[in-house]
């Protein structure tokens, strides 16, 4: 069994401490290395080789959220799950849409925790359904131009989109797995992986997270409400 290489990022050495004790005694996550500010993850990630960046969102000096960009727009880029003591926050919502595959609280219990970076690992973002409607009620509290501007963008994005493949981001965009996405609309697992690959290259986006914030962005969650499950 290859270990999950695990790079933990957080400016209190009480709570880094505590994570590599929590995280480092599962028998299939290596602590890879620790950073105590942002501006330390580019070279350890170039000397570790993390899958998974672990990041606290909020430090002096360079905080994760900058991290988080620069990490996610390099092409060998680790997954990262962005630690929080917030719900949903405009930062959350940022390191969201640059990227990270989902976030957890910082007083989430460590099996919950652990499962979140196995679940990253393998290509699985963590994100709920309760989660995402948190942050998309964020996201419409933003100021009226900033919307506008965001949905002009969103719209034009989606438009290179087939009708299934738009039927798919929609589904995504509501939290559902892949099952129940194979499920509401009649099509394999399978085809609905292949949906969801599509959608990601063609939009070049990361990963589930942004094809929700996207569709949501878009509108398209509000045009396909009659079709909700």
């Amino acid at each position: 069994m290859t270990a999950i290489r695990l790079l933990l990022v957080d400016d209190d050495p009480l709570v880094r401490a505590g994570l590599s004790l929590m995280l480092g005694g599962a028998e299939d996550v290596e602590i890879v290395g620790e950073a105590a500010d942002g501006a330390e993850v580019g070279a350890l990630v170039d000397r570790t080789r993390p899958d998974v960046v672990l990041m606290d969102i909020r430090m002096p000096g360079t905080d994760g959220l900058t991290a988080t960009e620069r990490l996610r727009s390099r092409t060998d880029a680790p997954q990262v799950v962005v630690l929080t003591t917030f719900h949903a926050d405009e930062q959350v919502l940022r390191a969201l849409r640059a990227g990270a595959a989902g976030f957890v609280l910082k007083d989430t219990p460590p099996a919950e925790i652990l499962d979140a970076v196995r679940r990253v690992a393998a290509g699985d973002p963590v994100l709920s359904p309760a989660v995402t409607r948190r942050l998309m009620e964020q996201a419409a509290g933003a100021a009226p131009d900033a919307r506008h501007a965001r949905r002009t963008r969103a719209r034009a994005r989606v438009e290179t989109l087939n009708d299934r493949e738009r039927e798919v981001a929609v589904a995504v965009g509501r939290g559902m797995a892949n099952a129940d996405i194979a499920s509401h609309l009649f099509m394999s697992v399978a085809t609905v992986k292949a949906h969801v690959s599509r959608i990601l290259a063609r939009l070049d986006l990361d990963n589930r997270v942004q094809i929700a914030l996207l569709a949501y962005d878009a509108g398209l969650l509000d045009e396909y409400q009659d079709d909700a499950p």
